[in-house]
């Protein structure tokens, strides 16, 4: 493909060179640069690509697009100038791969909790319906029933629209992908055509990088806002998701109907008489008729999470007969409420809570499911928002009969300073500290008894706990399958 086309509709300042060079390849990164390259430099959070311009020139590229004039060896290379080279990047890959979303139907999900399992029910529903779907998430991508590795919950532009194209000539027709505040703030899945998007629900989450949250929302709003051309699926409950409501309703009323869902009276899908146990999640939707759910996913945020996955079906005309058989086909997701059974007595339950909502969200299910004690292992990592540790010290001391505080992954941050900052939201003495975040889950298992749900919270289904910067294979499935065993084997 020429660069000329490569690089329509970015913002240029200028040209320098031949806009007819022929290009092989696009890389963001100079040490994925091959010959006949073209290199795009993006300023990231801890590393310029401006800096590698000569680097990437020296490896082959036969053109550069970036925001600031290089110098040396690069000038010997076409080069355009843009204002923005985040934005450049978004149109240059869905350039070179073809502008896939247009030959699909893709289907957006962002908010703070529940994207994961909600993408998974959409698929799940879809496939019931008979199409072929591919599945962009927090962890894995999916094409059809083929996995593959996720190394963010969106990837950078360059590979979210190679995905599409693959699932594109894959032969997907629909594609599910959660779409996270962070691509969209950084313009990752800009040029994207979504047909249909769904709003969960938006809570304390990601400050750090966002700084407050009212530019968390307005990167979440970009989804809607901006990217959309077709429905919207909004969490009628949330008080964001009504700020969301009204905005689409009063600036983008050329969307194809904005679908409300929740508990509440005023909501198009509502649920009603929800009925909860251990392994079962039954309750109605009511939409002007009655359309009874029963699944194996348990716990209220379930119920929201199908509510939005129903929603974002009715917004394409699936049916609700095969609605209810998605729903009702659909597995439990790796790492969310996710049950361990190693022969013990008592609920152990691996979940990614790891905002303070969530964990609420996930004791009060707990709590909804036992008379017995609700014991909770969590930690919060490092290097990320620290706001938000006492506040979930404090939820957790709270709602729990015990809590046992550890490590999540410290990163660069010392675990003992994060588990300080947590218990300085502690509301009852009713919790120890431990940083090891191994022995924190065999000291709990040791606590449980019959009938009562032990929580191990905050990194669900990752493999492997960063420790001083370096990376150790940590499953908390694993560890606690582990623990329990021994207990077992010593009764």
């Amino acid at each position: 493909m020429i660069l000329d086309k490569i690089i329509k509709g970015t913002d240029i300042k200028s040209i320098t060179g031949h806009a007819d060079t022929e290009v092989a390849g696009v890389a963001y990164d100079s040490r994925a640069v091959l010959p006949g390259y073209l290199f795009v430099a993006v300023r990231g959070e801890n590393v310029d690509g401006h800096n590698f311009i000569e680097d990437a020139v020296g490896r082959g590229a036969v053109a550069v697009v970036c925001e600031e004039e290089p110098a040396g060896k690069a000038v010997e290379v076409p080069v355009v100038g843009v204002k923005d080279s985040r934005a450049a990047l978004a149109a240059i890959s869905n350039n070179f791969f073809g502008r896939p979303s247009e030959s699909l139907y893709v289907i957006g999900v962002t908010g703070t909790n529940g994207k994961t399992t909600t993408t998974y029910l959409i698929k799940s529903i879809l496939e019931s319906w008979g199409k072929k779907v591919g599945l962009i998430g927090t962890i894995q991508c999916m094409i059809g029933d083929e996995p593959y590795d996720a190394r963010h919950t969106t990837p950078e532009a360059l590979e979210f629209q190679g995905l599409l194209h693959k699932m594109l000539i894959s032969g997907c027709t629909h594609v599910v992908s959660e779409v996270s505040s962070h691509a969209l703030a950084q313009k990752r899945v800009d040029g994207t055509l979504f047909r249909t998007g769904v709003f969960t629900n938006l809570t304390r989450d990601h400050l750090d990088f966002h700084k407050t949250m009212e530019e968390y929302y307005l990167a979440k709003e970009r989804l809607f806002m901006e990217l959309l051309h077709g429905a919207a699926v909004v969490n009628f409950d949330d008080q964001y998701g009504r700020r969301l409501i009204a905005d689409i309703n009063n600036l983008r009323t050329e969307l194809k109907g904005c679908y409300t869902y929740g508990l509440e009276k005023g909501s198009d899908l509502m649920a009603a008489e929800i009925g909860k146990s251990f392994d079962k999640l039954r309750f109605k939707i009511l939409d002007g008729g009655i359309h009874k759910v029963e699944t194996s996913l348990t716990g209220l945020p379930n119920v929201y999470n199908i509510l939005s996955a129903a929603g974002a079906a009715v917004s394409i005309g699936v049916p609700w007969d095969v609605i209810l058989k998605g729903i009702r086909d659909a597995k439990a997701v790796r790492g969310r409420f996710e049950r361990v059974e190693a022969g013990q007595k008592f609920l152990a339950i691996v979940d990614y809570a790891h905002t303070e909502d969530a964990l609420e969200r996930l004791i009060y299910t707990a709590r909804g499911l036992t008379e017995g004690k609700i014991i909770t292992v969590f930690g919060c990592g490092g290097d990320r928002d620290a706001g938000k540790r006492p506040k979930m010290g404090a939820v957790a001391t709270r709602l729990s009969d015990f809590v046992v505080i550890t490590s999540d992954n410290p990163r660069s941050e010392k675990p003992e300073k994060i588990t300080k900052e947590i218990e300085a939201g502690a509301v009852k003495r009713n919790y120890l500290i431990e940083p090891d975040r191994r022995e924190a889950i065999r000291r709990a298992v040791l606590m449980a008894r019959d009938n009562d749900v032990l929580l191990v919270a905050g990194k669900g289904h990752e493999g492997s706990q960063i420790v001083s910067g370096r990376s150790f294979h940590f499953s908390d499935r694993e560890v606690l399958e582990e623990a329990i065993k021994q207990l077992v084997g010593n009764d």
